[in-house]
């Protein structure tokens, strides 16, 4: 499979989604129903199955800490520095950060760690410490900002968990893979059938929330944005990581894989964070088509500068 190949799929059903919403074969509110679909059953579904069947010892900790640091730092600027910059609301912050510094380690991510590092190991580490760190400080913050008063309670943040699917499912996943449980057959195979629905549909949703009709106030995302969110996640994240890695003396296979996982478009799950809080989301779908978009260049020159 060539890097281009990796690509294509998801160009695609996003121009399908967007065509599909133009022509009204969705409805007025299909892009919110596929979104809420993918947030509150199918990526759950997904989250929980690649969690429970992943071993959660192995880890590398160096190379681990170095992209941990670049995603800090990316992420950290997008929400406290750079969305100031453009006048973001406090609750549209967090999304802004995500965008520039959450990358798509799942349906990007696999083929091309397979392509370009030929397994997945380090990628596997990747998702959990999206998943089960920076994935909840984000939706923290953005549950906090849902509240109306913007109040930090203990009893809300303690039940976020069971109200949140996406947590919920990932910590029930963890603790299967923790414990070696396996589910029973008819339960692994209903969960795969709905798992295997949450890229497409994210996509599809993603693409339909191109075409907007009847664009809301809020929904607005500058070129300027755009293009600070798109440098963030290309040239700075990877770049950060590179330093991280050469701070931490990691020998070149490990700095490769560090870098290629870095330089991954933004996830469009950022874009379902987005659509299901209210905020964001002109930005967020935006910035996952166009980082997805032009990340190839960043992973094929990190290949061949660090091969």
């Amino acid at each position: 499979m060539s890097l281009v190949s990796a690509f294509v799929p998801i160009w695609i059903l996003t121009v399908v989604g967007y065509a599909a919403c133009r022509r009204g074969l969705l409805g007025e509110a299909g892009a919110a129903v596929l979104g809420r679909f993918v947030f509150q059953l199918a990526m759950p579904a997904a989250l929980f199955l690649a969690l429970s069947r992943m071993p959660l010892s192995g880890f590398a900790g160096r190379p681990l800490l170095a992209f941990a640091a670049s995603t800090a730092a990316v992420v950290g600027f997008g929400w406290f520095g750079a969305s100031r910059l453009f006048g973001r609301a406090p609750g549209e912050r967090p999304i802004w950060g995500m965008a520039a510094g959450y990358v798509n380690s799942a349906n990007l991510g696999i083929p091309i760690a397979t392509q370009v590092l030929g397994d997945v190991a380090f990628l596997a580490q990747v998702v959990l410490l999206q998943v089960l760190v920076v994935a909840p400080v984000i939706l923290l913050a953005l549950d906090r900002h849902s509240d109306p008063a913007g109040r930090v309670r203990v009893r809300r943040i303690a039940s976020l968990p069971v109200r949140n699917p996406v947590i919920l499912a990932s910590l029930l996943g963890v603790g299967c893979s923790a414990a070696g449980l396996r589910l029973p057959s008819a339960a692994g195979a209903t969960l795969t059938l709905l798992s295997g629905a949450a890229v497409p549909a994210a996509l599809v949703a993603l693409g339909a929330s191109l075409h907007r009709t009847s664009p809301s106030r809020d929904d607005r995302a500058a070129p300027a944005e755009l293009a600070v969110i798109t440098a963030l996640k290309l040239v700075v994240q990877p770049v950060v990581a590179y330093a991280a890695g050469l701070a931490l003396h990691l020998p070149a296979p490990q700095l490769l894989a560090v870098v290629v996982c870095a330089g991954l478009p933004t996830a469009q799950n950022t874009f379902v964070f987005g659509q299901e809080y209210g905020v964001g989301e002109a930005v967020t779908n935006r910035a996952v088509v166009l980082t997805t978009t032009l990340s190839l260049a960043t992973v094929a020159a990190a290949a061949a500068l660090l091969r």
